[in-house]
């Protein structure tokens, strides 16, 4: 990849939001199996989330719900945020939508035929002939593969302007009427949220996008991803998601640099997707970084809740407000069992 500018950045969250105490109750009253719901409420006071941000309000989520429900709340709520994070990061470029020539456009928490970016892009001010690349399935990881598959087209095409949006409503597959413990788990983890970013090669920007590569475990699929059921998505969480971090992080991580000419030494810090205390705990652990290092991330969490594809992005802009490193590493984990790395570079 020949290095890529990020001219812009920005975040955007739905206005109804719930603090972990309120969300701890809605589940006990809501779950059917009681037994179960007192077996794992721990996990609403372990999860280190004080509030999260939700495309409904919250007895929306008290009534069952099917697909069509769930995806109609989906295609609104998913083309409002679209329209608010593109609209920040396009100005935040000092440019207009019209001067937008590429979008990449991520998401795997609903279905749209034709995608967002078609449906919202001509009232936001896109253009009639923009490039349209919609994505799906990346789940949590799509943050960074997003960012890098936009930052790889802009850098092929030099002077062209590439947007790059992913929008999670990860609330809307919460299924208070599961049997299954991942249920809980979600419903303690997950919030809803969006990011926006402008890509061009050789331009004044925040930073460089210099590199970019995944690591795909085989025989991996049932740890992360969703079950396809009548009533809507069902999440798919394996236990084992931080041992496995905390086993196979550090060789992926070589791996992947080494394949751009990098080691962990030229790494001035880690710009990683926060899915959970455990997760983030796993990540210290497996890179042998001091305790607290990840200090954002925690933070992002806290304030959001996993919104899986997008958090990433809010942990990149507290780290650029309070002066990027000189060579920072994103990572996220998703569906494969994958983990996605992006370098960028101060500039």
């Amino acid at each position: 990849m020949l290095a890529c500018s990020l001219l812009s950045l920005a975040t955007a969250v739905p206005p109804n939001v719930i603090d972990q105490d309120e969300a701890k109750r809605l589940g006990r009253k809501a779950f059917k199996r009681t037994n179960l719901f007192d077996r794992l409420s721990g996990v609403f006071d372990n999860a280190g989330i004080a509030k999260r941000h939700l495309v409904a309000p919250a007895d929306w989520y008290e009534r069952p719900h099917g697909w069509q429900d769930r995806n109609t709340l989906y295609l609104d709520a998913a083309q409002a945020l679209f329209a608010e994070a593109a609209a920040a990061a396009i100005a935040k470029a000092g440019l207009e939508p019209g001067d937008i020539d590429g979008v990449v456009f991520v998401s795997t928490t609903g279905i749209a035929t034709p995608s967002i970016e078609a449906r919202a892009g001509p009232r936001l001010g896109l253009r009639s002939d923009v490039r349209r690349v919609p994505v799906f399935g990346l789940g949590c990881a799509g943050g960074v593969s997003g960012l890098a598959t936009a930052a790889r087209l802009a850098s092929a095409e030099p002077g062209t302007n590439w947007l790059f949006v992913c929008v999670e409503t990860c609330s809307i597959s919460i299924r208070l009427e599961s049997d299954d413990p991942a249920a809980v788990v979600a419903t303690a983890l997950f919030g809803d949220g969006a990011a926006a970013a402008v890509l061009r090669s050789g331009a004044h920007c925040i930073g460089q996008v210099t590199g970019a590569a995944e690591k795909l475990w085989p025989e991996t699929q049932r740890i992360m991803g969703w079950n396809v059921e009548d009533p809507g998505l069902a999440v798919v969480f394996d236990r084992a998601i931080p041992p496995f971090i905390e086993d196979n992080l550090r060789p992926a991580v070589d791996e992947m640099l080494g394949s751009l000419g990098l080691t962990l030494g030229d790494i001035d810090r880690l710009c990683s997707h926060p899915g959970g205390v455990k997760v983030i705990d796993a990540i210290e652990q497996a890179l042998e970084l001091p305790q607290g290092e990840l200090n954002i991330e925690r933070e992002v969490l806290r304030d959001f809740g996993n919104m899986s594809a997008p958090t990433v992005l809010f942990v990149l802009e507290r780290l650029i407000a309070r002066g990027l490193p000189k060579r920072v590493l994103l990572t996220a984990f998703g569906p494969g069992f994958t983990c996605s790395g992006l370098v960028l570079e101060a500039a």
